[in-house]
């Protein structure tokens, strides 16, 4: 019994390292935090800057830790709260494809399902979040978000449909990252190039990056929806953004670029989609929300759905 209750702690304990520390929050957010970094480092030299230290993520998130937290008059408990499930779902996710790196036939049937569904609760506590400070401003913003969602979700959902369909119905990241590294990547296929490309797109919509940061927009709505954010909240969505920089690229290699898993070919191929998100959204102008609406649904979703239909004939 006694043998038992200590395999039990140490399971329990390391549960709490992985989703804590290891690959969870923690290391997470190191590489999240640095990841914006080069995101500011490839911004400042496509503009002819220098660009800030490396460090200096880290310094905003712990001057922002200093801050007097303001909350609006009349707003909710929702308006602390909505941060909170972002940074909590974006961990989970960080959590889930670590391990299923580190451990591939160690996860569970149907991860893939949970991380599409975590994956939507960031923009979801920002939506709540905005709406709850009673900002005309953040309101704007909150709205642009929510038909940004419903843009991009369907044909993000479609490109993740291909890459099932590929791996012989696989609904387990890990049994995705096997089958790719025994036939190959699902990127070097007619149908996994095009879903790729859909799903490139969805994530810099997903990251609220240009073209699709209209419900931010400095601009245009001083903001947006984290208007009336201040201190501790706000730090707390910029990391979950930061977090989310580090997980969304690292999704996209699991599912379609994962024929090479050694450390170094992750790191190389991190960069190489990280600099790629960084250039398109520094060489493209700001869309409205119904172009964004009219982009999604249309063309985008005519490619993966010809990506698809080439999946299920082998293409």
């Amino acid at each position: 019994m006694v043998k038992g209750r200590f395999t039990a702690a140490e399971k329990e304990m390391k549960l709490l390292f992985n989703y804590i520390i290891f690959p969870g929050f923690l290391f997470s957010a190191v590489i999240g935090l640095i990841s914006g970094w080069v995101d500011r480092k490839v911004t400042a030299r496509v503009q002819w800057r220098v660009g800030p230290p490396w460090y200096q993520n880290f310094i905003d998130i712990i001057k922002l830790l200093g801050k007097e937290i303001i909350v609006p008059q009349g707003s909710k408990i929702t308006f602390l709260l909505s941060p909170l499930f972002g940074l909590l779902s974006a961990v989970l996710v960080a959590t889930i494809l670590g391990n299923a790196f580190i451990s591939p036939l160690e996860g569970f049937i149907g991860d893939i399902i949970v991380v599409l569904y975590l994956l939507v609760i960031p923009a979801i506590s920002i939506i709540i979040g905005a709406f709850s400070s009673r900002n005309c401003l953040a309101s704007v913003g909150a709205s642009r978000e929510m038909k940004l969602i419903l843009a991009y979700e369907l044909p993000f959902i479609l490109a993740i449909i291909v890459v099932l369909i590929k791996s012989a119905g696989a609904l387990q990241i890990g049994s995705i990252i096997n089958y790719q590294i025994n036939f190959g990547s699902h990127l070097s296929s007619p149908s996994g190039a095009l879903a790729f490309i859909v799903a490139m797109l969805c994530i810099q919509a997903k990251l609220d990056f240009v073209p699709f940061d209209m419900s931010e927009a400095e601009q245009e709505i001083m903001g947006g929806t984290l208007i009336e954010y201040s201190g501790l909240p706000l730090a707390i969505f910029k990391l979950t953004k930061a977090i989310l920089l580090y997980t969304l690229p690292l999704l996209l290699i699991s599912l379609f670029w994962a024929n090479e898993i050694g450390v170094w070919a992750l790191i190389g191929k991190y960069i190489l989609l990280l600099v790629i998100i960084v250039l398109v959204k520094n060489t493209n102008p700001r869309m409205r929300i119904d172009q964004t609406i009219k982009f999604f649904w249309g063309p985008v979703t005519v490619v993966v759905t010809i990506a698809l239909i080439s999946a299920l004939f082998g293409l």
